[in-house]
């Protein structure tokens, strides 16, 4: 059984004491690839040395909605460039949008559409971060569309409404799922997670945040978790757990185009 790991950040500095025993542990659990999403393109280089140091590891890059304070005119071309840089970039992001507690709305919608432009004129997709902000995300995207054409991507960490989830659903978006369907209060997130078709779902760990159950007593989420989201998924999708790693390995190897190599290695 083969899983991948859409969204992670192990750069982050909690990982590095141990990243290797990090690295086995996702080995053991059936992991087989991982994407590494990039918060702002000063962490480029740092994700590019994992990758260098872990052959299943493809990575993104992009600006964090949260990080408007770095976001200038120029950015989304110098996101290009580095886009450009290497061949192991599988995709945009994570960029979007986070309304909760935003009083630079303006300027998230402006960064998201410049990172949006990057992704369509390099046939690359979006990873895309949408926190209070399901309607406004619809319209932009809906508005770009009619601009310029359509984008591919996926909704990341995903906490919509079923009505939310098939709004981007019907724009072609793959939806993805974290620790947080585990959680007894999400219901919401849950039914989400039942109606998506089995050829648009994906799992991820979106670590070291948000560890599924039943591993929260562990502070620090790791990529070998998002088994235990593939499990509760699988579960309440009424399949068993290989056929939902298979669905949603090959939806991230045909979204992110992934390398055969690590997928090879795994048999």
């Amino acid at each position: 059984m083969q899983l991948v790991d859409t969204h992670v950040h192990i750069n982050f500095d909690s990982f590095q004491p141990d990243l290797d025993d990090v690295a086995s542990a996702w080995r053991q659990a059936g992991v087989v690839h991982l994407v590494h999403s990039c918060v702002e393109p000063s962490e480029f280089d740092g994700i590019k040395a994992i990758a260098d140091r872990f052959g299943e590891v493809s990575f993104a890059v992009g600006l964090h909605p949260l990080d408007m304070d770095k976001w200038t005119s120029d950015l989304a071309m110098r996101i290009r460039q580095l886009a450009l840089s290497d061949s192991r970039v599988v995709a945009i992001g994570e960029t979007g949008l986070d309304f909760f507690k935003a009083d630079d709305q303006a300027c998230q919608i402006e960064s998201f559409r410049a990172q949006l432009l990057v992704a369509f004129e390099l046939g690359l997709p979006v990873i895309i971060h949408c926190r209070d902000a399901a309607m406004t995300m619809r319209d932009v995207l809906q508005a770009f569309w009619q601009e310029h054409g359509p984008v591919k991507g996926v909704m990341h960490c995903w906490t919509g409404t079923p009505e939310e989830t098939q709004w981007f659903l019907d724009l072609g978006f793959y939806i993805s799922f974290s620790g947080i369907v585990t959680f007894k209060s999400a219901s919401q997130v849950q039914a989400s997670a039942q109606m998506v078709g089995c050829d648009r779902i994906l799992v991820e760990t979106d670590c070291p945040f948000l560890t599924p159950v039943p591993k929260r007593s562990q502070k620090r989420n790791q990529p070998a978790n998002v088994r235990h989201v593939a499990e509760f998924v699988a579960k309440l999708r009424g399949v068993p757990l290989e056929v939902l790693a298979a669905q949603t390995t090959a939806n991230a190897r045909e979204l992110f185009k992934l390398p055969d190599a690590s997928f090879a290695i795994a048999q």
